[in-house]
């Protein structure tokens, strides 16, 4: 298969798996819960996370789709579905059920795995590897914010 061909096929499913999460949290960032939570200093605007996922799921496809055309097996699969779950139960932990203290360990779930991408397969990747450096980053800002909420509110 080409690597167009997977990019596509990585692009629908994380995409999806936003979509997803995004129906999961029940309006999260706008319910009264939330507003009235102790955030950090340093939220972002709500538009900026809106921008940064989706330009780290395009990242993240493209990223997929050369590891996958490299090497398909099933603990690179185990990996991305792990991902891709933690990802999307995140939303509806911390925004539906406002379980901060579980939100705070998935996320911190979720940012090991994507370091596991980093670790596991830079050999393989080398310079693409850069292509996931976004969602670790925004992974460690959104651990950041988690953590700020539990230990403040």
């Amino acid at each position: 298969m080409k690597l167009s061909k997977y990019i596509i096929v990585f692009l629908v499913i994380n995409f999806s798996a936003l979509a997803i999460g995004s129906w999961l949290m029940n309006d999260g960032p706008q319910t009264v819960w939330y507003q009235n939570l102790n955030k950090a200093p340093w939220t972002p605007p709500g538009w900026v996370f809106g921008v940064a996922w989706t330009t780290i799921m395009i990242c993240f496809s493209i990223y997929m789709a050369y590891l996958y055309k490299l090497m398909p097996n099933t603990k690179l699969i185990t990996l991305f579905t792990t991902q891709i779950v933690l990802n999307v139960i995140w939303n509806y932990i911390f925004f539906n059920q406002h379980l901060i203290l579980l939100g705070l360990i998935c996320i911190i779930s979720l940012t090991i795995v994507i370091a596991l991408f980093i670790f596991n397969y830079y050999k393989e990747l080398k310079t693409k590897t850069l292509l996931i450096l976004p969602y670790f980053l925004w992974l460690c800002i959104a651990t950041s914010l988690n953590a700020y909420i539990l230990f403040n509110n």
